[in-house]
């Protein structure tokens, strides 16, 4: 099964770069918890401490399976928590930085804890790897921060070159975080590496996002919320392939450097909404346009040339239909999941979200 597909362990020249005490943070989400199983599938000589606040959109049973594993650790704690975060920074070689803030809407509600996590939070983490002088530190960013493309562009594409130009609290918050990783290479030597990835899919993303909520909806019978025409363009990247591309950065890229990482598979939210529902079998009537969200950007699309080129690294899970298609079945088979993460708060949220937007 593509779940379990393994990065390929270095060569003999690249073996001194393996990392084999990684500290994750927010290694209880969606992102962190598929890396931490993927690096022990990869790499079963790695120790991992996971460190997580467990908010509203991580879980510890996230990562039931391992909770025994003999080389895990999981510690209940805050980025911002300077001792903490010194002490556990001592444990370790190399720093996978996944911890944020990342909901857009969210964001745009009450901008204050992306502030507090993505910047403060990152500057934490950055400071504790200065003092100890002989980490990696991976910071793992967005597409978002480069703005928007143009859809009368279809062949354009975000490269590591471009200027920042966020268009939301959550995406410039993140832009800091990556400005900090540049500024702390630059002025302490600190070694830094950054990757920024386009939109994620897979098992166990919490049920505010696109894909799991239109999912999660259908399954209860209830339409799915589609923002505006629905012409806005992603790029689909499964979060397996972005592990990979993770690790393979962690391992071989070059401090101080960008790396963008792409799924090479873009596509309107009208055509990922209606693939969901055909998916699930239900009708385009499930479809309930509401009011558009402000701000909201029309395209993204990542060119993930360096990557390919330096590292030689590709996506390998993120072709459509059947990664979707999978992901689908994920949910239909993993409904008491998916019910046991959607409580009162998250009812709370959407009805404050999308209640009062039809069109």
């Amino acid at each position: 099964m593509q779940w379990v597909k393994r990065t390929p362990l270095p060569d003999q020249e690249e073996l001194s770069r393996l990392y084999k005490k990684l500290l994750v943070t927010g290694g209880c989400g969606f992102i962190g918890s598929n890396f931490v199983r993927f690096v022990f599938n990869s790499r079963p000589q790695c120790h991992v401490i996971n460190l997580d606040a467990l908010t509203y959109a991580s879980f510890k049973d996230n990562l039931a399976d391992i909770h025994d594993h003999p080389q895990y650790r999981f510690v209940h704690g805050d980025i911002r928590d300077r001792v903490l975060v010194d002490q556990l920074i001592t444990e370790c070689d190399a720093v996978v930085h996944f911890a944020a803030e990342s909901h857009v809407d969210r964001s745009i509600m009450d901008p204050e804890p992306f502030v507090e996590t993505n910047v403060l939070g990152t500057q934490t983490l950055l400071t504790a790897a200065h003092k100890n002088g002989k980490v990696r530190f991976l910071q793992v960013g967005t597409d978002e921060v480069y703005g928007q493309l143009a859809l009368e562009d279809p062949k354009a594409g975000f490269t590591e070159n471009d200027l920042l130009k966020p268009n939301n609290p959550y995406s410039a918050t993140k832009a800091a975080g990556d400005l900090l990783a540049r500024a702390f290479h630059h002025t302490h030597g600190v070694d830094t590496v950054i990757t920024r990835c386009s939109n994620n899919f897979g098992p166990y993303q919490f049920p505010e996002k696109v894909i799991p909520l239109f999912i999660t909806n259908l399954l209860e019978d209830k339409k799915v919320p589609l923002y505006g025409d629905g012409r806005n363009v992603r790029d689909w990247l499964h979060v397996l392939d972005h592990c990979d591309a993770i690790l393979t950065v962690l391992e071989k890229g070059k401090a101080g450097e960008i790396y963008n990482i792409g799924g090479n598979n873009e596509r309107s939210n009208i055509e990922l909404t209606s693939m969901i529902i055909e998916a699930l079998g239900q009708s385009q009537d499930m479809i309930e346009h509401v009011k558009d969200r402000p701000g909201h950007d029309r395209r993204y699309a990542i060119d993930a040339t360096k990557i390919s080129q330096q590292l030689n690294w590709s996506p390998t899970r993120s072709t459509w239909p059947q990664a979707l298609q999978n992901t689908v079945q994920w949910y239909v088979d993993h409904q008491d999941w998916c019910q046991s993460v959607k409580n009162r708060k998250f009812d709370q949220y959407y009805e404050k979200q999308y209640g009062k937007q039809h069109r």
